[in-house]
């Protein structure tokens, strides 16, 4: 299994970090893109990460998923026009689009919640136009799962390993970790 997790300035680091971290214990193929130009993207709290590849190099139609984190570089993701363009392509192909925090808003925006069951950081539900809020940690609705926030980083990723690798697997990571699904 292969992702693709997008990184801008302003990122919030538990978010994207966190997920790379346990998407990799299980043995998913995790490769962080910076939508800047620059392979170094400095997050929110001015932690700086150096992605993988960026953008304009990464082969992106051989992806299971995209997963987008959240933070004030939301603002930023959702002003790259490639970015945006790969998110319905990847929706109108059925194919896993994952959101955290604010990251929900961009596929909002998009129309791509309408009529789904969606989340997001308190705060931002005014961009998640016509989507059905639910007060949960991580919400799947079809081929789009979305989370609250920071606070929700593990469920959230433990929720992607489960979807494209299994309970038992996310169950076998987790228990490693000394966390409690």
């Amino acid at each position: 299994m292969k992702t693709l997790l997008f990184l801008t300035d302003g990122f919030e680091e538990i978010e994207a970090l966190a997920t790379v971290d346990i998407l990799r214990r299980a043995g998913i193929v995790v490769t962080t893109v910076s939508t800047t130009g620059k392979a170094n993207v400095v997050g929110k709290n001015a932690v700086e990460v150096k992605a993988d590849t960026l953008f304009e190099e990464v082969f992106k139609d051989d992806a299971d998923m995209l997963i987008i984190p959240g933070g004030p570089g939301v603002a930023n993701l959702d002003k790259h026009q490639g970015l945006k363009e790969l998110i319905k392509e990847y929706n109108q192909k059925g194919k896993w689009i994952a959101a955290i925090c604010a990251a929900p808003t961009i596929l909002g925006k998009l129309g791509l919640l309408e009529e789904k069951n969606a989340i997001c950081y308190p705060g931002c539900e005014n961009d998640l136009t016509r989507a059905k809020l639910l007060d949960l940690p991580v919400v799947v609705d079809g081929n789009i799962i979305t989370s609250k926030g920071p606070g929700t980083a593990f469920q959230f990723a433990f929720k992607i390993v489960e979807i494209l690798k299994g309970k038992e697997k996310a169950e076998d990571v987790s228990k490693g970790m000394c966390y409690s699904l």
